[in-house]
């Protein structure tokens, strides 16, 4: 089945700007399957946007079970992840963007450049620092997605390099 999902529906849904609409174009997208199922960049990117907006839909993309090692940290279940992000993103404001994209049916590769903004003083924070607002962090990151039924099944992630440390 080849999805119904376009660069023209996905820049529709953009210029909407409402993460109800992308939660919805998520919905849709989760459900369907092209026939060699490979993950294209722009379902991907539509991935990314509800990230980045904090919009739980991004959890659509997450088999149930998911596997998520990110440093040390490693987490299982979508419903764990969604917890773990919805904890951050009261201090921090989290924006990634994909520089690189390669996809089979059964893995997902990117680079992702990672710009993270503190915007709640953190005492206790995810980087085992003290944070204070305003401070800022630009990381590149390699990600490694393993895929069940369409959805990441598997997240693993290595930070390539520090741009620009916490200032």
């Amino acid at each position: 089945m080849q999805r119904k999902f376009n660069k023209r529906n996905f820049l529709a849904l953009s210029l909407a700007g409402t993460s109800v609409a992308l939660g919805c174009a998520a919905n849709k997208l989760a459900a369907q399957t092209t026939e060699d199922n490979v993950m294209t960049r722009a379902e991907y990117q539509l991935y990314l946007d509800l990230f980045n907006v904090n919009d739980p839909a991004f959890i659509e993309f997450y088999h149930p079970d998911v596997a998520f090692e990110l440093g040390n940290r490693q987490m299982q279940g979508a419903r764990t992840i969604l917890e773990f992000y919805a904890n951050v993103k009261k201090y921090i404001k989290e924006e990634v963007t994909c520089t690189e994209f390669v996809a089979n049916s059964q893995t997902v590769a990117v680079e992702i450049p990672t710009r993270f903004e503190c915007i709640a003083d953190w005492e206790d924070s995810f980087w085992g620092i003290p944070l204070r607002q305003g401070q800022i962090l630009e990381i590149v990151t390699f990600g490694f997605y393993k895929m069940r039924a369409g959805k990441f099944a598997s997240i693993k992630t290595a930070r390539y390099k520090v741009v620009k440390d916490w200032s």
